[in-house]
């Protein structure tokens, strides 16, 4: 179903003259062969980039990534270490943070990218935009590069959002300064050829219909178990001496495990949480690990990952309804998605809140509707919210904390889209008609924001304020000011995405780092101050001023 190119020739009435100029497309005007190519390839990527950017896979993926991140790299109180050689631990400098973490998340981002970047094809025969892509004159080539290098820049950009966790945890357990070059060149040797192989993987196993459903993902699972199987083929190697068996290390754990060797000229090292002797003095990694030799097969194998495009050329099926079906194309659901449709039932009890609010037709009116709105788009919400109050109730008060960090977290994914709702609705000109405008449902949605993170935190404050007035007092202001923050931000970007990756990497590195009285916004880690509970109280009034300004500014 190859589509025709485009003729530049276009028909037009009689008695009157046509301007050649006025009938080439943008893209031919005064441009060669190969820039116009490229151009189109810039076009086809950055959209595919664009597209796989707005997922709310891609927030999940990136909260993935710093929760891993983290969670592997211990601190070197507990007596453990990320990296132990000959019972000495290896010093948290950037070589080591760097080599580390990359060959910790290799082996799990072969997996996980596989699945991140597969889909994108199966989604255009779904929602039947591939029958316009089918007859496009772009060919098959372009067209699967293109999507293939969009892939590319989308898992190097998760790449980085997990490097840059670490050299924020680097700031906090590190040792020595933070050599940016460091980590860039060990993210790429390591991480490059996965990226290369995952994506071309996923864009090879799409364009084949027998590989798009479940034998794909079975026959890929087996591939990645492979990766591991590597090991035992150089585990009696030598010292120094390399294996062709490297050229199939994707994952780039193994190369990881050779460098090691080679440098300390010992199988006695781990690579993890793996207790040390506190006894034996530190070992610091070099800041240059890689030799040439071990440069030019980290290439080579991205090389070799990357011939996987060359199948997928010849075998894709343009969409052709005689070689792939309709029933590849199944409709996914996240896990949110699925808990709320079985919970829908439940949304009917909200509706004595819609009522009351039409019977009260003041501003405390429109703040209720925004709140029963919001627990009838997240029927879910009903549940967390009775048993999190029913837990609060009863708990000993040693679980209070734990379960504050369940009841923010929860909140703050919850009215993370409030005031953006409107906008992605295309209603955001009528809702701003009503009485009071855009300026009154700015400050109505930041009220039933605030409003929200009561129900849910209101019994834990109302039992801190008689032990711990402080802690209690954190947690109002808390809910106040990340409130203040989801409402300008949401304001600012249009999407609920930046504040909810900032809000959910906020929480999770209060919950490490529970010694810092900065990041304890919410009081669970019970070392906050006063002077920390009036620095979040500012904070919350310059984001209510500042999305205040910018709303007044739009809508004049």
């Amino acid at each position: 179903m190859r589509g025709s190119p485009l003729s530049s020739k276009s028909a037009v009435m009689p008695g009157i003259k046509a301007n050649a100029s006025a009938v080439t497309f943008p893209m031919q005007v005064n441009r060669p062969g190969i820039l116009q190519t490229l151009h189109l390839l810039q076009v086809l990527a950055m959209n595919e980039v664009r597209l796989r950017m707005r997922r709310l896979s891609t927030l999940v993926a990136v909260m993935a990534m710093i929760a891993i991140s983290w969670a592997m790299i211990v601190d070197p109180k507990t007596g453990s270490s990320l990296m132990v050689i000959q019972q000495a631990r290896v010093l948290y400098t950037s070589s080591a943070l760097a080599m580390g973490s990359a060959s910790m998340l290799s082996f799990l981002l072969a997996l996980i990218g596989f699945f991140l970047v597969r889909g994108r094809i199966v989604e255009d025969i779904r929602s039947g935009i591939g029958c316009v892509i089918a007859a496009t004159p772009v060919s098959n080539s372009l067209f699967l590069f293109s999507r293939w290098l969009g892939g590319v820049i989308y898992m190097l950009a998760l790449i980085m959002v997990a490097m840059c966790s670490i050299m924020v945890l680097h700031a906090m357990r590190g040792d020595g300064p933070i050599q940016v070059l460091v980590y860039l060149q060990t993210y790429l040797l390591v991480l490059g050829p996965m990226i290369v192989f995952a994506v071309s993987a996923a864009i090879l196993f799409d364009s084949v219909p027998l590989l798009m459903g479940k034998a794909g993902d079975f026959i890929y699972f087996i591939s990645w178990m492979f990766q591991l199987s590597i090991i035992a083929k150089i585990e009696e190697m030598s010292a120094g001496s390399l294996s062709p068996w490297l050229l199939m290390d994707f994952s780039g754990l193994v190369s990881t495990i050779v460098v090691l060797k080679t440098h300390f000229l010992t199988n006695h090292f781990s690579l993890g949480s793996s207790t040390f002797d506190p006894l034996v003095v530190p070992i610091a990694l070099p800041v240059n690990l890689w030799s040439w030799q071990m440069f030019i097969l980290r290439l080579s194998a991205a090389g070799l990952a990357l011939t996987l495009l060359l199948p997928a050329v010849l075998l894709l099926h343009r969409f052709s309804p005689d070689r792939v079906k309709q029933s590849h194309a199944r409709k996914r659901r996240s896990p949110l998605e699925i808990l709320n449709n079985w919970t829908r039932p439940l949304a009917k009890h909200v509706q004595p809140l819609f009522m009351w609010a039409a019977r009260s037709s003041n501003f405390m009116g429109q703040v209720i509707a925004d709140i029963a709105l919001t627990l009838v788009n997240a029927p879910f919400a009903i549940i967390a919210l009775v048993v999190l109050t029913g837990l609060a109730a009863v708990c000993n008060l040693k679980a209070i904390p734990g379960l504050t960090v369940f009841a923010v977290a929860f909140w703050g994914v919850l009215i993370s889209d409030n005031s953006t709702r409107d906008f992605q609705a295309a209603i955001e000109g009528m809702t701003g008609a009503v009485r009071g405008g855009a300026v009154r449902r700015y400050c109505r949605q930041l009220l039933a924001t605030i409003v929200l993170g009561l129900l849910f935190t209101g019994v834990i404050i109302f039992r801190l304020s008689f032990v711990t007035p402080l802690f209690a007092l954190a947690l109002l202001v808390g809910i106040i000011s990340i409130a203040a923050l989801a409402n300008s931000l949401g304001k600012l970007t249009n999407t609920p995405k930046t504040f909810m990756s900032l809000y959910l990497f906020t929480v999770y590195i209060s919950t490490q780092a529970d010694k810092a009285v900065m990041l304890d916004i919410f009081g669970f880690n019970q070392v906050t101050t006063l002077a920390n509970v009036m620095m979040q109280s500012e904070i919350a009034l310059t984001a209510i001023v500042l999305g205040y300004i910018y709303t007044r500014w739009k809508a004049a």
